[in-house]
């Protein structure tokens, strides 16, 4: 999971609250790719926000900007993490829910009225996708930082014993160190002045753990897992991806309520 989203709700909602400038959010984006564009992914969406629709030239990051304040002025945006049988969060059926699932992000605008799924659509260049959301849906779970931080621990731990018991690192003797260079390959996050400790803490966890996971989760060489032991593996490993997302989601949100609530002179 990327954290491109995360980086995106946190700033624009730093942004849309007066803590932060448009330049501050473009140049927090600026690690994850070398380039960013906008589209809006139909017709509905380029008339709600004024972003080229397809078949049109692909606008900016901070056109999109503009789109967000214009539809929501006084809003935050919402960090979406989901995959299949975790929909929590999403806004209900739709092309924003769909995306955002397949891609496993995305950022949604409430107030504005439309949610951007990004993707990378070449070498060095990731899109954001905008699609109108008329119904932002229920207020999201809550679930608080210091519950999904202790979850996130103990699944550090099954993420250890997991890579244990499914022979990773039998297979791939240097495993550890291609979690260390995984990690370290990572984009630097940047993040604005007042994130709470805590919530940066349970961001960088979450990385720690995602990386395990992205090296317990590759193929052994030679293809040589069976189909059952594949089941197995997948079954021992959608708990802890759970985990990651609930701890991300729940890191973002302290990140924004902390960052929106403090007052501006």
């Amino acid at each position: 999971m990327s954290c491109a989203s995360a980086t995106l709700a946190v700033w624009a909602s730093a942004w849309l609250a007066g803590a932060a400038a448009p330049d501050d959010v473009l140049d927090a984006l600026a690690p994850w790719s070398d380039a960013h564009d906008v589209l809006a992914a139909d017709s509905a969406s380029s008339a709600l926000t004024g972003l080229p629709g397809p078949g049109e030239r692909p606008t900016s990051l901070a056109l999109l900007l503009a789109a967000v304040r214009r539809g929501g002025p006084r809003g935050h945006a919402r960090l979406v993490l989901a995959a299949p049988g975790d929909v929590r969060g999403l806004p209900g059926p739709g092309g924003f829910s769909r995306e955002a699932t397949t891609t496993g992000e995305g950022v949604l605008f409430a107030d504005a009225g439309f949610g951007v799924v990004p993707s990378p659509i070449a070498d060095g260049v990731v899109r954001w996708t905008v699609y109108a959301v008329p119904d932002s849906g229920p207020v999201p779970e809550y679930v608080a930082l210091n519950e999904a931080e202790r979850e996130l621990r103990g699944q550090v731990r099954n993420a250890a014993a997991a890579i244990a018991d499914l022979g990773v690192a039998r297979h791939r003797p240097g495993v550890r160190e291609e979690i260390a260079a995984s990690l370290r390959r990572r984009p630097r996050a940047l993040w604005p002045d007042g994130m709470p400790p805590q919530a940066l803490r349970v961001l960088q966890q979450a990385d720690e753990v995602d990386a395990i996971l992205s090296a317990a989760a590759g193929d052994d060489p030679g293809g040589a897992l069976s189909a059952s032991a594949a089941v197995a593996r997948s079954d021992a490993l959608r708990p802890i991806a759970t985990a990651v997302r609930v701890a991300r989601r729940a890191a973002v949100g302290e990140a924004v309520r902390v960052l929106v609530s403090v007052p501006r002179t």
